[in-house]
């Protein structure tokens, strides 16, 4: 069973991707084929600095090999390394209707959110896509918010494949129903792109500054407050153990919860919850040339599959002569 998944070098990575993605895909380490790659051509639809997309291109492989990835046990890449990607991406645009992009969410929601518009951003299920059915994959972790991204590659592979013969692997979407969606700061989706992130290697005062701005509701201290409506409760709950868990609801329960306690308690879960990984990372920051050497290495694996579908791709709709 071949399980991939891919996150964007758009900024520091926060613990949204934490638990959305990097925790799973590492537990996937000892019972499957894992394939973990940086997509940093899907970031080129937001980040216009070059230097900035280098650097965060090689920080996000430290934070992930920081947080327990080992290289030796997976496939672990930076997308732009394998070019066969973009090929992929065109042939594919070829079989993907208009209609199929229009109907896409993720496009709609940033635009909504004052994203400014443009090809790639409208486009973007389409490179996913080939990201995907590249590298034959059978699994895709993925949360609820993009789930439609895998559904709209299953669409493409199959329609590809009724069209030319059978080709691809048939992806499915696989959803940690607990952790599909990490709220953020202000109970949307936990993004950069709407400023509401918690960083996970960011200094002690910045975390303390950035917890204390978790929104909540006006409900007096006096007063009983409902744990499964509160954001602060639903971030803490990702931290803490089922007993200090079960604590803090009956707490909530009874009059006297101050929010600001809460929060106080919540950042120093999130300091001792990433305390060895921060160690780790400094260590990782200092020998950039050898993660330079483990992308590369996972750059090469992932290009001999790469090389092998895109043959067959080639063949099947003839540009191969």
């Amino acid at each position: 069973m071949r399980i991939l998944s891919g996150i964007q070098p758009s900024g520091s990575l926060h613990i949204g991707n934490y638990f959305g993605m990097m925790k799973p895909m590492i537990s996937y380490l000892e019972r499957a084929e894992l394939f973990v790659f940086i997509v940093n051509l899907h970031a080129l639809t937001t980040v216009n600095d070059s230097e900035e997309l280098k650097k965060n291109t090689l920080k996000a492989a430290v934070d992930f090999l920081a947080l327990g990835l080992e290289p030796e046990k997976c496939v672990f890449w930076v997308q732009s390394d394998v070019l066969e990607v973009t090929e992929l991406t065109w042939i594919l645009s070829g079989v993907t209707s208009m209609g199929l992009l229009e109907r896409c969410h993720s496009y709609k929601d940033k635009i909504a959110k004052g994203i400014v518009p443009n090809h790639g951003l409208f486009a973007y299920p389409v490179l996913m896509a080939a990201d995907i059915i590249l590298y034959q994959s059978n699994i895709i972790p993925v949360g609820k918010d993009q789930k439609q991204h895998v559904e709209v590659a299953r669409d493409i592979a199959l329609r590809f494949n009724h069209i030319f013969g059978e080709t691809f692997v048939i992806p499915e979407p696989e959803i940690n129903e607990d952790l599909a969606v990490v709220p953020g700061i202000d109970g949307q989706k936990m993004s950069k792109s709407y400023n509401n992130a918690i960083d996970i290697f960011t200094d002690r005062e910045t975390l303390n500054k950035t917890i204390m701005r978790v929104v909540t509701d006006s409900t007096p201290v006096n007063e009983p407050k409902n744990p499964d409506t509160c954001n602060l409760f639903a971030l803490y709950r990702l931290f803490a153990g089922p007993d200090k868990i079960d604590d803090l609801r009956a707490r909530y329960l009874a009059p006297g919860l101050k929010y600001a306690e809460v929060k106080k308690e919540l950042a120093q879960l999130i300091w001792d919850f990433f305390g060895e990984h921060r160690e780790k990372h400094a260590e990782l920051m200092k020998k950039q040339d050898i993660i330079r050497d483990i992308l590369r290495d996972g750059a090469n694996k992932a290009r001999a599959i790469a090389r092998e579908t895109m043959d067959l791709v080639r063949d099947r709709v003839g540009i191969n002569y």
